[in-house]
């Protein structure tokens, strides 16, 4: 069954600024997405095959500075865990998401954007049935969506 709307849990503040708008936390008791999928193996999968294809991509590798995609792949995971109810350690670690202003140093424009949904798709089809059913499987890909077309900042 696939759980109410994705929390992310704050410092005690509730805010609308992560794309999708942030939740109220689920009860302890309650399961979550994070739950349901398979917690940490499963948003470790997700997240390694990501920067394998970041990795190979002629347009995103050279917008991570890092040779070693290590820390932005440890980034991204802390951030998808919380927000699908998780551990809340990238709050715990980096404070507050800010997702729009974090990114804004760097321009995202409609190419960049189907670059970063093209590896994004591909790390969520790898992800076996078994973890990822269909309603899991459509529930991440429209946040993606969502979240990337949220980061463009330029036309082109």
């Amino acid at each position: 069954m696939l759980s109410a709307a994705p929390t992310f849990r704050t410092m005690g503040s509730v805010s609308t600024e992560v794309p999708g708008g942030i939740q109220p936390s689920n009860p302890p008791t309650q399961r979550t997405f994070y739950d349901e999928v398979g917690g940490a193996e499963t948003f470790h999968k997700l997240t390694a095959r990501f920067y394998e294809e970041v990795a190979a991509d002629e347009v995103l590798r050279p917008l991570y500075p890092e040779e070693d995609l290590g820390p932005a792949e440890r980034r991204l995971r802390m951030f998808l865990e919380q927000y699908w109810g998780g551990p809340r350690t990238y709050s715990d670690e980096r404070g507050h998401p800010r997702l729009r202003m974090r990114h804004q140093p760097f321009r995202v424009g409609p190419i960049e954007r189907d670059a970063w949904l093209r590896c994004m798709h591909i790390a969520i089809a790898s992800i076996d049935e078994q973890n990822l059913d269909d309603a899991h499987r459509r529930a991440l890909v429209d946040y993606m969506e969502m979240a990337a077309n949220s980061m463009v900042n330029s036309p082109i």
